[in-house]
């Protein structure tokens, strides 16, 4: 038997406990958890088939109520002596996606973000956000089979974009290639562990209860092929090539330290939308561009709240299913080094940020992009989110 002992410095104390799925040489993957710098394989530690699986998402079907029980019982079996077979070092496992994806949601929540896209795509216009922003949460669909676990290459896409040096004011003919304005997109993404059945919308106040956990999300993104092709119907080709998630789900409930109000949000909203008391997360988020942090978006600054755009995301009667993803869109702050996409740190490629000495404006063939982050947690000390990290192939 092995008893764990985490130093006190961890991110991945008792008051975590993240959710994953590992494997080792010679055994097919399934549902562990993670104490300091050890993976508990679940289904040896509790003794239930519902972990010996390569998802989450037989678990999350459970319910609201069992993941309580669960979270309850894996707290105090950690605490004590755990059996030898389902410890492994972090360093020796593999680490999978962590829930089957059954659909996928791209909000856009943060105010300070879509404000700055819409100075740097809209500088004619009279105010920043359109005027439906202030309204609802605005989201778009995105693909599911793009979604890729941390760790994974992802390969430069190829789209119709407008030549580079085509003459302001003139209509020039797309042409097709490469990307030239690879960027990131800095969010937490949201797992829902419990749908609705077709037309019954959840409530505001209910999807709690359904939202099971959460993952760091970097919705790679390709600027030039987006700003040709998103008129008039959003985002496509230049959203649905990659998306990288981080490989353990922090559960809701471990995150009650790190719940804060939303900024005020005037107007009022819509009676669907509205909650006695907005909450969102108080999450520290970093980007690292090249083992180098070059921004710190803070999560409690976004505008929507997770049960917002949960219920607006089913207000017109659309399911979801358990493994349903919805994330927030891009992560960003009132200050520049807080802005969670490089088509705003750089503000569209005219201000550079040095990288490892070297001026940089968006993602080269090479280039190493990874998300952190840390919460609050219950026993004092912060809660870590793990990492979302990705690497830049050329075009083939």
């Amino acid at each position: 038997m092995t008893r764990l002992r985490p130093p006190a410095s961890t991110t991945y104390g008792l008051d975590n406990l993240p959710y994953g799925v590992y494997s080792v040489p010679g055994q097919t993957p399934r549902v562990a958890t993670r104490v300091g710098g050890q993976v508990i394989d679940l289904t040896l530690l509790l003794g239930e088939d519902v972990f010996a699986r390569p998802s989450l998402n037989a678990f999350m079907a459970q319910g609201h109520q069992r993941w309580a029980q669960v979270r309850a019982r894996l707290r105090e079996a950690v605490s004590g002596d755990v059996p030898d077979p389902a410890v492994h070092d972090l360093a020796d496992v593999t680490l999978h996606l962590p829930f089957e994806v059954t659909d996928y949601v791209d909000f856009y929540a943060s105010e300070h973000h879509a404000a700055n896209l819409g100075r740097l795509f809209r500088p004619d216009s009279a105010e920043p956000l359109l005027p439906n922003w202030k309204h609802m949460p605005v989201g778009y669909h995105g693909r599911t089979a793009s979604i890729v676990v941390s760790g994974t290459d992802i390969v430069r896409p190829h789209g119709q974009r407008l030549p580079a040096d085509a003459p302001a004011g003139s209509r020039p003919a797309p042409e097709f290639g490469p990307t030239r304005r690879l960027d990131v997109e800095a969010e937490l993404g949201f797992v829902v562990g419990v749908g609705n059945p077709l037309g019954e919308p959840i409530g505001v106040t209910e999807a709690e209860r359904h939202i099971f956990g959460v993952v760091l999300f970097n919705d790679w993104s390709a600027r030039d092929i987006q700003a040709w092709e998103y008129v008039p119907l959003g985002p496509h080709l230049g959203k649905s090539f990659a998306s990288t998630v981080s490989a353990w789900v922090v559960p809701m409930e471990a995150l009650q330290a790190a719940r804060v109000p939303t900024p005020t949000q005037e107007p009022g909203v819509l009676p669907y939308l509205a909650l006695a008391e907005p909450w969102g997360l108080d999450i520290a988020v970093e980007i690292e561009w090249n083992g180098q942090v070059v921004s710190r978006p803070p999560y409690a600054a976004m505008y929507w709240s997770p049960a917002q755009m949960l219920a607006h995301l089913t207000a017109n009667g659309a399911p979801t299913r358990t493994g349903d993803l919805f994330a927030s869109g891009t992560i960003s702050g009132p200050e520049r080094e807080q802005r969670g996409a490089f088509v705003e740190l750089t503000w569209g490629g005219t201000e550079p940020v040095e990288v490892a000495g070297e001026p940089r404006t968006f993602v080269e063939d090479g280039d190493e992009v990874v998300l952190r982050a840390t919460a609050p947690g219950s026993d004092g000390g912060r809660i870590g989110f793990g990492e979302a990290r990705g690497r830049i192939l050329p075009a083939r």
